[in-house]
């Protein structure tokens, strides 16, 4: 039985409090009433998470938490106390955050990213921002040039934005590359760019080599359409005004504009650009 996973087990009997569960070692474990789903009989099998309840005794439950063992997430604090902070992972007990895991002091209402681990000294579930030793680093990552990957937004540097690639790998994203708005814990496509001799990798937000004009061109008349047909930027717009809007750099932009002006979508007047009407 895992404490922190989830659990395929056998409903063994049932008691006033509930039904107790066992593995195929006759290890038990009581699911309480509150989590029994309806029709559950003696001998059913029934996948259940295992964690320790607000005494410390290992509990199951049907509920689903956001992040399980060995895992990365972003979760939102609840509350600061002496012992660490609390934050919020779906379950009735939240979920520790001890001041010896903080890389970083934390405050209520902050969301933070944390790599959940079953502490071997407690037998408890714990959560930690130190997340580099959970990070491998003497293995070669299984990836491939240009591959599609899942970044989990982890840290702002003078360099640009570290990331967890597909949940595993450490990953930074190049400051000069990033034309949107990220926060702490957010999922964000990407693309593999390149894997250093420290086994570290580059990422990108768009594939390599492939111009992103023609598909910001469509979502400029999107943004057109929505907005009274009239956008306030010209080229003379400076880059920050282009990407706080927009999302995107300043050649982009340009590229895009010109793409719609030679297809007659757009009219470029001296305040800005609109979207000609369709008759």
């Amino acid at each position: 039985m895992e404490i922190g996973k989830y659990n395929k087990l056998i409903a063994n009997r049932q008691t006033v409090n509930g039904f107790y569960l066992v593995d195929e070692k006759l290890e038990s474990v009581l699911l309480p009433n509150a989590y029994i789903p309806i029709g559950l009989k003696i001998d059913d099998e029934i996948e259940v998470f295992i964690y320790n309840d607000s005494e410390n005794r290992i509990i199951a439950t049907t509920l689903k938490p956001f992040v399980i063992a060995d895992q990365f997430a972003a979760l939102d604090v609840k509350e600061v106390t002496n012992f660490g902070a609390f934050l919020d992972w779906g379950l009735a007990k939240d979920l520790l955050l001890p001041y010896r895991e903080m890389a970083q002091d934390v405050v209520a209402g902050q969301k933070v990213l944390v790599y959940v681990y079953l502490d071997k000294i407690s037998n408890q579930l714990v959560a930690t921002t130190k997340l580099n030793k959970y990070i491998p680093t003497e293995l070669k990552p299984d990836l491939s040039i240009g591959q599609e990957v899942e970044l989990k937004i982890w840290d702002f540097t003078s360099l640009g934005t570290k990331v967890i690639v597909n949940g595993m790998y450490s990953g930074l994203l190049y400051a000069q590359e990033i034309f949107q708005p990220l926060s702490v814990g957010q999922t964000v496509k990407g693309y593999v760019r390149k894997i250093r001799e420290d086994n570290k990798i580059d990422v990108a937000l768009q594939p390599a080599g492939i111009d992103n004009a023609s598909n910001k061109a469509f979502d400029l008349v999107e943004y057109l359409e929505k907005n009274g047909n009239f956008l306030s930027l010209t080229d003379s717009s400076s880059p920050e005004e282009i990407s706080k809007l927009l999302g995107i750099s300043k050649k982009t932009f340009k590229k895009a504009i010109g793409m719609l002006y030679r297809s007659r979508q757009i009219n470029i007047e001296e305040n800005g650009i609109r979207l000609i009407s369709k008759k």
